[in-house]
């Protein structure tokens, strides 16, 4: 199906708004993994870096597949 000119069809919605959700996910990402950097977190750093590894994972693999 062709796009009409000046016009939005659904497929093209929901194309400008998965590149939304990804384009402010990593700007979230990029502003929390700043925030993170700067906080003291002792002993539980390690932790805390294996567990944000692990949720980019799940993440990641929960949106694989049809």
């Amino acid at each position: 199906m062709t796009q009409i000119k000046n016009t939005f069809d659904r497929t093209t919605v929901i194309k400008i708004l998965k590149g939304a959700a990804i384009a402010g996910g990593g700007a979230a990402a990029v502003y929390l993994l700043d925030a993170l950097s700067v906080m003291d977190l002792g002993q539980a750093t390690p932790l805390v870096t294996a567990i944000c590894a692990i949720l980019i994972n799940a993440i990641k693999e929960f949106r694989n597949g049809k």
